[in-house]
């Protein structure tokens, strides 16, 4: 019997620490080189999204008045939906408030 919970606590132990979680390598990649960077103020955040129908993702920015892009999987930016000296981005997403659902934190910074 305890042989079968060691077995069982092993099994469980190696599905719950999946690499990749999931994510895309770019994001991945992204998020280990944030992890190594010095602390943000605030804080990084990577979001995950739903918009238009393909899964996008949100990497906040090291400060004020810098805009927030928006990433493809691949890390290809697709617009600035946020920030900026105006606070609303680039201009070349002004939708993505309205349509983005499914909203996921996925990392952010615990230091």
């Amino acid at each position: 019997m305890k042989f079968m919970l060691t077995l069982l606590s092993l099994v469980l132990l190696l599905v719950g620490c999946s690499k990749d979680d999931g994510l895309p390598d770019a994001i991945q990649a992204k998020i280990a080189e944030l992890k190594k960077s010095p602390k943000q103020n605030p804080p990084a955040a990577v979001y995950s999204y739903l918009y238009h129908g393909q899964v996008v993702y949100t990497i906040s920015s090291n400060c004020c008045d810098q805009f927030n892009y928006l990433y493809d999987k691949d890390l290809n930016i697709i617009c600035a939906p946020s920030g900026g000296f105006t606070g609303r981005g680039d201009g070349r997403c002004p939708d993505f408030a309205a349509n983005a659902t499914q909203e996921h934190l996925l990392w952010r910074d615990p230091r």
